[in-house]
């Protein structure tokens, strides 16, 4: 008997020595992940200040910010259509501190057209699906066209002649412009730019003859006339644009743009913290102030599950690449 009480005595002294080791090693991160967040989150914004991209995460991140009592940075990492500041993310510590809003662009359409240094199902953890925003087609102030008939008719008769900017190659405004040249059968030059806001300033500036962009980014521009609206790339009319006509009312049903903004952490990201983050976001997302600032500029709030986001940009995968095989775009265009 002595024998066998000494042995659950030793027994019990082992057990109770790896229970504390243990409680020890996970302690850290049962903490971290019940006051989350801490300390300043990080959020990646893929372009440049000033695009649409940008305007969401201000908007949004200021809310976040309110709501976590703690600071959102944005960190604007623009280059490549969006595809350098999505591989930042891609890259970050997965704590939850560093998350990305990312476009259509960087997870569904350039991993299709090249290779890209991150695969979309492998390195991230989806948040929630923040907006949608359709796309519009503008022309610079001096360009001869005030509707899309005028526009066709004078790029046919100067083939080859004139411009089209985007904000980077293998982006929303790309195939945009390369759907608008395959369905009008026209000859229009693409000019790719490293976000929306150096593509309008060229614009502006009449370098280049038009774009397909955002139409937050285009609003203003269009009320104080110095850009002109041809079509809205969307089955409806914008509210924020009445006056302007989609492209299935001007005989280009095909066309139809919608971009998307998604938040995203690194992969390995907790479970739990992808759950406060994905809470937090669509907190933020549902206050009625925020609404209103971003359906002001022409924006759409969405959110939704992290696991309904990643069928969402499973399916947006495989339907733009029916579309860049269709038009035949190439990343050397």
């Amino acid at each position: 008997m002595r024998l066998k009480g000494v042995g659950r005595e030793a027994f019990m002294r082992v057990f109770g020595a790896l229970a504390a080791a243990l409680s020890v090693l996970l302690w850290p991160a049962l903490a971290g992940a019940q006051d989350f967040p801490n300390k300043p989150i990080r959020l990646i914004v893929p372009f440049p200040a000033g695009g649409p991209n940008d305007i969401i995460a201000r908007v949004v991140g200021q809310r976040m910010s309110e709501l976590t009592k703690q600071p959102v940075l944005i960190d604007n990492r623009g280059g490549q259509a969006g595809v350098l500041g999505t591989d930042a993310v891609a890259k970050a510590n997965p704590d939850g501190y560093t998350i990305g809003i990312v476009s259509a662009s960087a997870l569904v359409i350039s991993p299709t057209m090249e290779r890209v240094p991150y695969n979309v199902g492998r390195d991230f953890a989806p948040i929630t699906l923040a907006v949608t925003v359709p796309e519009m087609l503008v022309v610079a102030g001096n360009f001869p066209a005030n509707n899309m008939a005028e526009l066709v008719a004078l790029a046919k008769a100067q083939s080859g002649k004139f411009n089209f900017a985007s904000a980077g190659v293998g982006g929303l405004p790309h195939l945009a412009g390369e759907l608008l040249k395959l369905t009008a059968k026209i000859d229009i030059v693409h000019v790719p730019y490293r976000g929306a806001a150096p593509a309008i300033n060229d614009l502006l500036g009449q370098q280049v003859q038009m774009a397909f962009l955002d139409l937050p980014v285009l609003l203003p521009h269009i009320k104080a006339g110095t850009l002109r609206p041809i079509a809205l790339g969307a089955p409806q009319r914008a509210p924020t644009a009445p006056d302007v006509p989609t492209t299935a009312e001007v005989g280009m049903p095909d066309i139809l743009i919608e971009n998307w903004y998604g938040m995203v952490a690194p992969a390995k990201t907790p479970d739990n913290i992808i759950a406060a983050l994905n809470r937090i976001a669509n907190e933020a997302m549902a206050d009625p102030s925020v609404k209103e600032k971003l359906a002001d500029q022409g924006l759409t709030v969405a959110g939704d599950t992290p696991e309904h986001f990643r069928g969402y940009i499973e399916a947006e995968t495989k339907r733009w690449a029916r579309v860049i095989k269709d038009a035949g775009v190439e990343m050397t265009k």
